[in-house]
């Protein structure tokens, strides 16, 4: 088992700037691809960005330049650097955990409880 927990979400004005943090307990963090999905509500929940082990890194094209995703392996913790906030960011994120890069874009294994990212205009 994997527990994942979010941290960092909070209101903001467009412009703005987040860090969102996950801390993860349970198996060997490093062995798991990581990534960041978002629900906006009445929405399916999105793809966000994903980390594998060795650290390369995928993004949804609409967050690409603007966040940022990283991990620290000896911290358990997986972050997203969110800036340049839109309105249209607004949604719950979600951390997740997952095997492998594509399992972790797919079908992950593990979720966290989400943290609330609000962008007014």
């Amino acid at each position: 088992q994997v527990q994942l927990v979010e941290s960092g979400g909070g209101s903001v004005q467009a412009g703005g700037s987040l860090r969102l943090s996950c801390a993860a307990s349970g198996r060997t963090f490093s062995n798991y691809a990581m990534a960041w999905f978002r629900q906006a509500p009445g929405k399916e929940r999105d793809f966000v960005a994903a980390i594998t082990w060795s650290g390369n890194k995928y993004y949804l094209d609409s967050v690409t330049g603007r966040f940022t995703i990283s991990r620290d392996n000896a911290q358990n913790t997986v972050y997203l650097q969110l800036n340049n906030l839109k309105p249209e960011d607004t949604a719950v994120y979600y951390c997740a955990a997952g095997t492998s890069l594509v399992v972790v874009r797919r079908t992950p294994g593990y979720w966290g409880q989400g943290t609330q990212v609000t962008v007014s205009s």
